[in-house]
């Protein structure tokens, strides 16, 4: 790539690197390799969701010899959202492009991303496809699949896939916190976007290795429930509010009537009636169900765009050959 090239950036790409990691310098350089391939101006952006010093000090290495690397260390771990939203604050390129950090999709298919690109859509979203997994994998990916799209009405194929291609307009109207980050499309979708599946080749790599624990699964339908609210009820809460505080107060006040029926006119008593409590309490908590929690998670979403949730430690800046002859006269010149 020419030096004009470089200057001129047209992709940004943002690999945010958490947990999970698979020989990140050789797979940054699959990356770099082939978006060299593409012709267009690109930086690549390593964002380090935490102290990791093994990882910084390789990359440190990588950048003195790839001027488009960009290497972003987070104070602490602030989760895989927050650092997409770091990248996405300090890109340049006007189209922007997430990788994961393990292999996905085979690097070489990027270029058939970035190609997709030239259309009308607002968000790419890779699918891995033809798709080799165990069996386990393939009824634990359809079963979240088909909640979400039970509760969302939107039906995607890989919602795990970290690779997706999106608008600069997209990234700066849909605020990320928390695990919102795999339900981008859907919130892009919401919001007016248009949203594009691009099928592309699993890496031979890209095989998972750890075991999902029950917490996990649990955050996840908890994650697919936050979307369910906010895909549907964020600007209509009294939709869903009214619905099921209509039914319990609804059956309540029924259980109340009766009762009282029947104290006025069949004199049967009201005390020691465990039925009366069960009465008040349906039409109590008819008026205060899920109130607390949803709608603190309507006002966190409605704020999260003047909310930032992340703190940089430290930039790395990667170097061109030019520089580093500059850097090496001024040192030779110093020591005469």
């Amino acid at each position: 790539m020419s030096e004009a090239q470089r200057d001129v950036v047209r992709y940004s790409v943002i690999v945010p690197v958490g947990r999970r990691v698979d020989y990140l310098a050789t797979l940054i350089a699959e990356y770099a390799e082939a978006l060299g391939s593409i012709g267009a101006g690109f930086e690549l952006i390593v964002v380090l969701d935490g102290p990791k010093r093994e990882l910084l000090e390789a990359l440190k290495s990588v950048a003195g010899s790839m001027p488009e690397l960009r290497v972003i260390e987070l104070a602490r771990a602030f989760g895989e959202s927050a650092a997409l939203t770091a990248g996405f604050d300090a890109a340049r390129g006007g189209i922007l492009v997430t990788l994961p950090a393990y292999y996905q999709v085979d690097p070489a298919e990027l270029p058939k991303l970035l190609a997709a690109a030239e259309g009308e859509d607002d968000l790419l979203i890779a699918v891995r496809w033809p798709r080799a997994s165990t069996f386990l994998d393939r009824l634990r990916r359809g079963g979240f699949h088909a909640l979400f799209k039970l509760v969302s009405g939107i039906e995607y194929r890989d919602l795990g896939c970290g690779v997706r291609l999106l608008k600069r307009e997209v990234a700066a109207e849909i605020p990320l916190y928390g695990d919102q980050h795999r339900f981008l499309p859907a919130l892009a979708t919401k919001r007016g976007f248009r949203v594009r599946e691009v099928e592309l080749a699993q890496s031979p790599k890209d095989m998972f290795r750890g075991r999902y624990r029950l917490r996990e699964y649990l955050h996840g339908v908890l994650d697919v429930l936050t979307i369910f609210f906010l895909v549907r009820f964020t600007k209509k809460p009294l939709r869903f509010f009214g619905t099921i505080g209509a039914l319990a107060a609804g059956f309540g006040g029924v259980f109340v009537i009766v009762m009282v029926i029947q104290r006025a006119f069949f004199g049967v008593g009201l005390a020691d009636r465990p039925a009366l409590l069960l009465a008040s309490l349906l039409v109590v908590l008819g008026v205060q169900t899920f109130a607390l929690g949803l709608v603190g998670e309507l006002i966190i979403f409605t704020h999260a765009s003047d909310m930032k949730e992340y703190a940089v430690r430290s930039i790395i800046q990667g170097r061109n050959s030019k520089a580093l002859q500059q850097e090496s006269k001024e040192a030779a010149a110093g020591g005469q």
